[in-house]
């Protein structure tokens, strides 16, 4: 708090008047930063298709992690293993922020883009869990990862496992090679 009131120019008393605890302040900090990704545009009006739309919003979450790692590992490691931590403000920012991809999900399923047979908060589940454990290595400062990459894993998996109507199913591609071969042979017989 020393340090904290030095840099802001003040006496660390006054810190104190505003924020009893080092994880008070900590926590405010986390709100004020989760707010300011909830009110900034997540450009997804302007992207067609939804698997473009899956990936760019994995991409966005990723790209978050990536430029805040000390935020998000505190949000991570001591705000979401609280007991309390579905009645703070922090709680229902992080709601807000994955009802995105909740929302996106839900009409894909309403559409019959997806199957109806996994929810749409089942779906922002895994896509979260993904997140969060490919990029614990990084948040640990052990590794690294692309974000690129693991967007574009996350969204084949989400999207392609999900499709209605897969675009070749093993049996259907094997019949259509069948049938080809049976053509090309009796081409090759003229």
């Amino acid at each position: 708090m020393s340090d904290i009131a030095q840099r802001a120019g003040i006496v660390e008393g006054t810190l104190y008047r505003f924020f009893e605890t080092r994880q008070e302040l900590l926590i405010r900090v986390a709100e004020d930063w989760f707010h300011e990704q909830l009110v900034s545009d997540s450009g997804l009006a302007s992207i067609r298709g939804t698997w473009n739309k899956l990936r760019h919003l994995v991409w966005r979450s990723l790209s978050i992690i990536r430029q805040n790692p000390a935020l998000s590992r505190f949000v991570l490691t001591e705000i979401r293993p609280n007991p309390n931590y579905r009645s703070t403000k922090l709680f229902e920012l992080n709601r807000r922020f994955t009802a995105e991809i909740s929302s996106l999900c839900e009409k894909a399923i309403t559409s019959g883009e997806f199957r109806d047979d996994v929810s749409a908060h089942m779906l922002r589940d895994m896509i979260f869990g993904s997140i969060e454990h490919r990029t614990w290595a990084f948040l640990r400062g052990e590794g690294d990862f692309s974000i690129d990459e693991v967007a574009d894993g996350i969204a084949n998996v989400i999207y392609r496992g999900m499709l209605a109507q897969p675009t070749h199913e093993a049996g259907d591609l094997s019949r259509v090679v069948k049938r080809l071969e049976k053509v090309a042979e009796k081409l090759e017989r003229r």
